[in-house]
């Protein structure tokens, strides 16, 4: 019986000491505050795109042949006309010798059945020959003069290829690519082969972006973008919206849509395959009150007293810091840019200070709070 006793007495008092180490440890609490403040506040959508030229041609040949010579290089500037490239024109040369000589040889034969005819007619009129020998002179003659045709129409057709023998640039601009080399043959069979690409002018560029269908409700032409490059990430770069494209693009059951912006790249640090860093404006509020979101993420560690608070529809709940004592506060928000957020109630004021984190002496010392142990030994 006498250790029971001892036995209650000494674990009443290993709780009396447990509790005051516990009172003792978790000391005051202090609060980590945000103010409210007026400002600026942009809602902006982020999105990835590509740069390219505002106008890119791709220059082909319309022949097959082997390159025999190559006049310009990447990055070089060209004129509209200017020489680029040469294809072998010996086959082609031959080619339009060949049909020369045919439309020469058939010249002779529309002259010969041109003065057939002349005679027919007038052996027809004198009752020397009968009208179907005339008839059979005028379709002779009609024959001589369509292989002529025949033989013009190949003429031009092998002068025109062998022009096109001769690869030339059809705008001014730079050499943005030049996919073919000194030997090669290219093939126009069946699909024209791309030798050059060339932009108009990399001061005018664009930005392909590719926006999810969540946020492509809120793009719209003319609407003004900032956007960065890793190259430069200390610039920002602006464009605005010109084409916002219907076709949707699917990958893996998640739908894109193609946004494309214009810009200006007056000093030409922008490069033709760079990846955009995109931010579409689609709200911004000047002079407005700001809260730090971390205010609505807030909730105190005890919340007993304010378990019974019912927050309105459409309201957000804030503690407000009045003696060192949170107090509840329900507001109406507006815009957020993801740091801060705007109030469209008149339940705070300029500089009043809101709770966003409690802090323990505990937290202070850099110690976590201590729990109730229980040691008897």
């Amino acid at each position: 019986m006498l250790k029971k006793i001892v036995l209650i007495i000494i674990l009443l008092i290993a709780a009396f000491y447990g509790y005051s180490s516990l009172s003792n440890d978790a000391g005051p609490v202090e609060y980590k505050t945000g103010q409210v403040d007026r400002g600026k506040l942009i809602r902006t959508i982020s999105a990835n795109g590509t740069l390219t030229p505002l106008e890119l041609i791709e220059v082909g040949t319309q022949i097959s042949g082997t390159v025999t010579r190559i006049y310009a290089d990447f990055n070089d500037q060209v004129k509209t006309g200017q020489i680029l490239a040469k294809l072998d024109p010996a086959l082609l040369d031959a080619q339009l010798q060949q049909s020369t000589a045919n439309l020469k040889s058939a010249q002779t034969s529309l002259a010969l059945a041109i003065s057939k005819l002349s005679r027919s007619r007038q052996l027809v009129k004198k009752g020397f020959i009968s009208s179907e020998a005339l008839d059979e002179a005028e379709q002779q003659f009609k024959a001589a003069r369509a292989q002529v045709g025949v033989n013009q129409a190949q003429v031009a057709r092998d002068r025109a290829n062998l022009n096109y023998s001769i690869i030339r640039s059809p705008i001014s601009g730079v050499v943005v690519a030049r996919d073919v080399n000194v030997g090669q043959t290219v093939a126009a069979n069946f699909q024209t082969p791309t030798l050059f690409q060339i932009a108009r002018d990399l001061r005018q560029m664009q930005i392909n972006i590719s926006v999810a269908e969540a946020d492509i409700g809120q793009i719209h032409i003319g609407q003004h973008i900032a956007f960065s490059v890793d190259t430069f990430p200390e610039r920002e770069f602006s464009a605005v919206v010109r084409q916002v494209r219907l076709n949707p693009t699917i990958q893996e059951n998640v739908v894109t849509y193609n946004v494309v912006a214009t810009l200006v790249n007056e000093d030409g640090s922008l490069l033709p395959g760079m990846t955009a860093n995109v931010r579409f404006v689609v709200a911004e509020k000047l002079d407005v009150l700001r809260i730090p979101n971390a205010a609505l993420r807030y909730k105190p560690a005890q919340d007993k007293a304010n378990a019974s608070i019912t927050v309105q529809p459409g309201h957000r709940l804030v503690y407000r810091l009045n003696n060192n004592l949170p107090t509840p506060v329900q507001i109406l928000t507006g815009i957020t840019d993801g740091r801060l957020t705007e109030i469209i109630s008149e339940e705070l004021a300029e500089n009043d200070l809101l709770v966003i984190e409690e802090i323990s002496d505990k937290q202070k010392n850099g110690k976590p709070a201590s729990n109730l142990r229980f040691r008897l030994f």
